[in-house]
């Protein structure tokens, strides 16, 4: 992956967490190709679905979080599929990748890399670090919880609770040319699986826009697996 926008795991988010894993797929000069639409069906959960989901609500519970209140992106697109029977649609890219989610069973986050200050690095949180919010329709600044696993780049937070709500600071937009995703494992989901949704997503993006150039590396203790493609 690319040197300059390598994101990183404290070393005590994997000592507390030792089977987290995430793939970073960074995606630049990306726009949607006029005709290039991606199927709209709705996927088909994968067999370890619920199991990682209560892995996921175990791991917020960890941190103090209370996941019927603030759960994991994927539980929120879940509960959505199972009540409602869709899921919401955004945008071409958004829509993407919480389909994604739900066919392998993963968190899945995507963020406009160009508005990042510096990388993203995943970590606890002191309590001071800023993140920008709106409430009812009100911008808003709040701040974690000490201890809280985040997101953060330079500026502050750009994710809380690990994958539950992304700042707007970082938010995809149609004008977003550098795209940052990040998709999150914990034991059940398979590792191979893992790599196999960064690929899809790679995949299904190349078909919104033929001309992409994609970057995908494992975060892990020691980064093994990492693949370009210019």
């Amino acid at each position: 992956m690319d040197g300059a926008f390598l994101p990183r795991v404290a070393d005590d988010i994997l000592k507390q967490y030792p089977d987290y894993r995430a793939l970073s797929v960074l995606a630049r000069n990306f726009h949607v190709t006029e005709g290039q639409a991606i199927s709209n069906e709705t996927p088909t959960p994968p067999p370890w679905m619920d199991a990682h989901v209560e892995a996921w609500r175990n791991a917020f519970r960890r941190f103090g979080a209370n996941p019927k209140k603030t759960p994991s992106s994927l539980e929120s697109l879940w509960k959505r599929l199972q009540t409602r029977g869709e899921l919401p649609t955004i945008n071409p890219v958004v829509d993407l990748y919480n389909a994604l989610s739900i066919r392998f069973g993963a968190p899945f986050g995507g963020e406009d890399a160009d508005r990042y200050a510096g990388i993203p690095q995943l970590g606890f949180a002191f309590g001071a670090e800023t993140f920008d919010t709106a409430r009812d329709g009100v911008s808003l600044v709040e701040h974690p919880e000490p201890g809280e696993v985040i997101w953060r780049d330079d500026d502050g937070v750009t994710c809380r609770r690990w994958n539950w709500r992304q700042c707007r600071r970082t938010g995809l937009s149609s004008a977003s040319n550098t795209l940052w995703f990040v998709i999150d494992r914990l034991s059940p989901m398979p590792i191979d699986e893992l790599r196999r949704a960064g690929e899809t997503l790679v995949e299904d993006l190349r078909r919104m826009c033929p001309t992409i150039e994609t970057s995908i590396s494992l975060l892990e203790p020691e980064a093994s697996y990492s693949v370009s493609n210019r």
